[in-house]
């Protein structure tokens, strides 16, 4: 059973490291995405706009950086079982943040939001097989039991 477990949380893993690759080589384009859909909160806008003039880029540009390492890095732990609990507890964050701001099926009409409802319904269930990774975390423990005393 752990092969199979293994060889699970490697083809699931293969999905975030994919997309924050494919993020980190499309920069401008993910940049463009997440301005159209992201608003810096005005308490946080001094910041950002000292980051921007101390690095040279743009605010979406460095969320885009940020996100595309962050799902490669996390992926990868996640496949080579290395603090992979932690990794899943912020990727269940990130994911459920991803939804609510790119995924708003409930702010479009009924017939244009059914891509958008896939989408937010395709991570729902990631998020599900990442609370069972956090869960789970490395394997099994032989001094408790798996689903408490029932």
């Amino acid at each position: 059973m752990p092969a199979l477990i293994t060889f699970g949380r490697i083809l699931f893993a293969v999905l975030f490291v994919y997309t924050g690759a494919t993020k980190l080589f499309a920069i401008q384009a993910t940049s463009e995405f997440i301005a159209a859909k992201v608003t810096i909160p005005a308490l946080v806008a001094p910041y950002m706009g000292q980051l921007e003039s101390m690095t040279g880029m743009t605010t979406p540009q460095m969320l885009a950086i940020g996100v595309g390492a962050f799902e490669v890095i996390a992926g990868l732990m996640i496949a080579l079982n290395v603090l992979a609990r932690f990794f899943a507890i912020l990727m269940i964050i990130f994911v459920l943040l991803a939804t609510f701001y790119f995924h708003d099926f409930w702010n479009q009409s009924p017939p244009d939001n059914a891509k958008t409802l896939i989408d937010a319904l395709k991570n729902l269930s990631l998020i599900g097989a990442l609370f069972i990774i956090a869960g789970y975390g490395k394997g099994p423990r032989s001094v408790e039991p798996a689903y408490g005393d029932v």
